[in-house]
């Protein structure tokens, strides 16, 4: 029981206090099951007399986990392996086959657990987004789950059927490796296209300490995030309430939803604008069809994908994206260099750009958000304690990533740095169609996977757990919502497609900068800094980072206008 030790203990009664209904106490003297209060024993419900000892750990912690402790705490070389058959005697003790059955899945689920090989793998595993539980109660998984026909009954199997979720296996089973990964791809997204652009209006040398800057405040922010999260435990919206109160929930899973949908928004401009070259080039003239015709015409993919609850079957799509989306930088990196190495460094390229350098700015900013999974993919670990020097590593990788492609970029093309990189490269070149195409494709199918958090988190304010497995009206209620929120999406794509750098810059700017430098500070100021060089540092923090919004995003709306 070493490494359940390591958990503290007010943190495994918060994760048991998740999983346990609502409306029931754990002693019988204090409800009658029938008055105005609606709170009733946990003793009326099956196999209450069972279970009524986890609803004391909800209760009252401390006690509980001790008298659990005490309970399991016999020597290590006594205890048998998870595969060992139970002699008589050890067969007579109470719970000895559930403790058996216990040990043999753990075993298997720590053996058997792959590396999310992609976002929409790690939600489904882990089932949240900044502390926002994504799964709805009409989750075709629940259907899936219902209608399967039971497998033969085992002495492996357990006595009240298949209950057990994916995702509850693997909380606290992730290694070293599958977290890296995992992290590496919550970072990675399409924001690094927008990069060349950014440099070429930053200038190259601007451009390049922005980014170094803006990696290091990030893991500063991240640091303060994860002090708090230590101390009172859940994701990042539970940390708001749990510190401010639920305006201050409210507060950051709005910041995280605009930013989503401006993220979906910049990305159905992208493919548009892909789709355009590649079509021109493809036929060798004039498209007919404009980018704003083309935006539109998205809406016959996103919204059909809108409609799936179970985000896992999503999962094919996204994993056919990432390996575009690696395919792409493959060959940026390819071209750029041996274009660099035959030609040099393209003589319009600037150090600083005095005319645009705020735009660099919002675009590193946006390209850099991940903050809403480092507290869930913190929570899958199975030493949470290794996990702020993993982020420190995978900060250093995707810096390096970023800057070197925004800045070979811009130094093959120089002020002829268009938006949409990919169209800067041979229009002539089968090749090139063809990772313009892939990478549109990636994107375009990427777009219903960030679409998805933002759409629960609405969801979850507007239906609450208004179930549409048996009621057709509730379930068709959501599918014009999401219906309407794609529309949404598509028309406000429609509005920006003409200014998708000052777009990026503006999500960035106005969205994404509360997520990492003023809420993180905040949070930690109000919930954990104890010394007054403390509170001083995080004032000056939030205070940097209100002025960062605030001009960015003022200067960025005068340039669009």
């Amino acid at each position: 029981m070493s490494e359940e030790q390591e958990i503290p203990e007010e943190q495994q009664a918060q994760v048991v206090s998740e999983h346990l209904p609502s409306g029931y106490t754990a002693e019988f003297g204090e409800a009658t099951g029938n008055n105005d209060s609606g709170v009733e024993s946990s003793l009326n419900l099956q196999g209450g007399d069972i279970h009524r000892d986890i609803f004391k750990l909800n209760a009252n912690p401390r006690q509980a986990l001790h008298q659990r402790a005490a309970t399991f705490s016999a020597p290590r070389a006594r205890r048998e392996s998870w595969d060992s058959e139970l002699t008589a005697s050890q067969a007579r003790a109470p719970g000895a086959f559930r403790r058996q059955y216990m040990q043999r899945q753990h075993a298997f689920s720590s053996a058997t657990m792959p590396v999310t090989r992609n976002f929409v793998e790690f939600l489904s595993l882990y089932g949240s987004f900044a502390g926002e539980d994504l799964n709805e109660s009409d989750d075709e998984a629940v259907e899936d789950e219902s209608d399967e026909e039971e497998a033969p009954a085992t002495e492996r199997r357990p006595l009240l059927g298949r209950r057990k979720s994916s995702r509850a296996a693997a909380k606290g089973d992730a290694g070293t490796v599958k977290s890296f990964f995992t992290l590496l791809k919550a970072f990675i997204g399409t924001g690094i296209m927008f990069l060349p652009k950014a440099f070429n209006n930053g200038g190259i040398l601007f451009s390049s300490i922005t980014l170094v800057s803006i990696s290091a405040v990030s893991m500063l922010a991240f640091h303060l995030l994860l002090k708090c999260r230590n101390q009172y435990g859940g994701g990042y919206g539970d940390l708001g309430k749990a510190i401010a109160g639920d305006k201050m929930r409210s507060l950051i899973l709005a910041s995280i939803t605009i930013s989503q949908i401006g993220f979906v928004c910049a990305g159905v401009v992208f493919v548009a604008e892909n789709l355009h070259s590649f079509l021109s080039a493809v036929v060798k003239g004039d498209m007919p069809i404009s980018v704003r015709a083309l935006i539109a015409m998205q809406l016959i993919v996103l919204v059909p994908l809108s409609f799936i609850r179970n985000i896992s079957k999503l999962g094919p799509v996204a994993m056919l994206a990432d390996v575009f989306i690696m395919i792409g930088l493959g060959y940026i990196y390819y071209f750029d260099i041996a274009t660099i190495a035959k030609e040099g460094i393209h003589p319009t390229v600037q150090l600083f750009n005095p005319d645009h350098f705020t735009l660099t700015i919002g675009s590193a900013i946006f390209t850099f958000e991940g903050i809403g999974l480092i507290l869930p993919i913190q929570s899958s670990m199975k030493k949470p304690q290794n996990f702020e020097w993993l982020l420190a590593v995978i900060m250093l990788i995707i810096t390096v990533i970023f800057t070197s492609v925004g800045a070979l970029c811009y130094a093959t093309f120089g002020d002829n740095t268009q938006i949409e990189i990919i169209s800067n490269f041979p229009q002539d070149s089968k090749l090139v169609n063809a990772v313009q195409f892939l990478y549109s494709m990636a994107v375009l199918f990427g777009n219903p996977v960030q679409l998805f958090p933002a759409m629960r988190i609405i969801e979850g304010k507007l239906f609450g757990h208004l179930s549409g497995k048996k009621d057709a009206l509730t379930k068709w209620k959501k599918n014009a919502f999401r219906t309407f929120l794609t529309g949404v999406c598509i028309a406000i794509a429609i509005a920006g497609a003409g200014n998708l750098d000052r777009f990026v810059a503006l999500i960035g700017s106005f969205a994404c900068v509360p997520l990492v430098y003023i809420y993180p500070p905040l949070l930690h100021y109000k919930g954990c800094a104890q010394t007054r060089l403390a509170k001083a540092g995080d004032i000056i923090f939030m205070s940097i980072g209100l002025g960062m919004m605030v001009y960015t995003t003022g200067v960025t709306l005068v340039n669009s206008f």
